[in-house]
């Protein structure tokens, strides 16, 4: 079988940025239970990929309650540090579940950089919406005069928005390389991976931005030659009119119909529109099938019996 990319979404680890750090462990324990069953099966040469919207969202709300008494940290630090725990929360759960098997495996985080442009207009129009919906309206206007900009859901609140540029290149994909040409598992661009630029005047800087995970993940997959790439969310796939009494369950469809859909505005870009231009942008540059399904359905997903199945077309 050939390389398979999974992407888990920060939302489907910690619903709306809640959850102790025992039940983000759980869920992703749950799900790593899943992803053994494909290695058992024979699926081996895996990449795992998460978000970290929420996680960093709290990590960012730690910044200001604490801001008088330890230094604030960069976006870029809170992708790293959020790219470590659950990183290393995926590694301790999968190698045990794989031990249940009788497999040994070595599951290894990288913690990974991603290339974006300096000059990306991403980062003068703040896109990604990341950490929990607020609902104190003084609170917002309040954060707002600090320069910050938040995205208002009347059903849901507000919720606040980052820079999220366009990833370039996965930094530390020849690592990746390595260790699953060495037979690992790996966890790699988490959380869209630590944005990076590249100056010419030195190394490679962090900046105060939060690449899209999936579209990153869409890349890494591209990069490294997957013949599939699944995101794995909280709902059961991709739907048209959702919410409505005329919504309906996309099953198997073409790259060039959901794009239709797409420009008929059916896809949030805080929800699902991100999901569907990475899934359709990794389709269309490698030929091979993208999928969008239920954190709970990996195995079927992969398999082709769950979820939205992207192909070419």
């Amino acid at each position: 079988m050939g390389r398979t990319v999974l992407a888990f979404g920060g939302n489907a680890i910690a619903p709306d940025g809640a959850g102790t750090a025992a039940e983000q462990t759980e869920r992703l324990w749950s799900t790593m239970r899943q992803v053994a069953d494909l290695v058992a099966e024979g699926r081996t040469a895996l990449v795992l990929t998460h978000g970290n919207g929420p996680q960093v969202g709290n990590v960012l709300i730690k910044n200001e309650l604490a801001k008088d008494v330890v230094p604030p940290v960069p976006l870029d630090w809170c992708v790293a540090q959020t790219q470590a725990t659950i990183g290393f929360t995926i590694a301790d759960t999968l190698t045990y579940e794989l031990a249940q098997r009788g497999i040994d495996r070595p599951v290894v985080p990288v913690v990974s950089r991603v290339l974006v442009d300096a000059d990306d207009p991403g980062f003068a129009d703040p896109s990604k919406p990341i950490g929990p919906w607020l609902h104190d309206e003084a609170e917002v206007a309040r954060r707002t005069g600090d320069g910050l900009r938040f995205l208002h859901d009347p059903a849901r609140g507000w919720r606040r928005l980052v820079a999220s540029p366009e990833p370039r290149r996965s930094v530390d994909r020849p690592a990746v390389e390595l260790l699953l040409d060495d037979g690992a598992i790996v966890v790699a661009n988490g959380g869209g991976g630590i944005p990076v630029v590249d100056d010419g005047s030195g190394p490679l800087r962090g900046v105060e931005a939060v690449i899209d995970k999936d579209l990153a993940g869409a890349l890494l997959a591209e990069e490294i030659g997957a013949d599939s790439f699944a995101i794995l969310t909280d709902v059961p796939g991709v739907a048209v009119d959702f919410g409505t009494p005329e919504q309906r369950w996309l099953e198997t469809v073409t790259v060039a119909e959901l794009r239709k859909h797409a420009d008929d505005g059916q896809f949030g870009a805080g929800s699902m529109g991100p999901k569907v231009a990475a899934a359709c942008r990794f389709v269309e540059r490698t030929g091979s099938r993208a999928v969008i399904a239920a954190l709970g359905d990996v195995v079927a997903a992969v398999h082709g019996r769950a979820g939205t199945q992207v192909v070419p077309g």
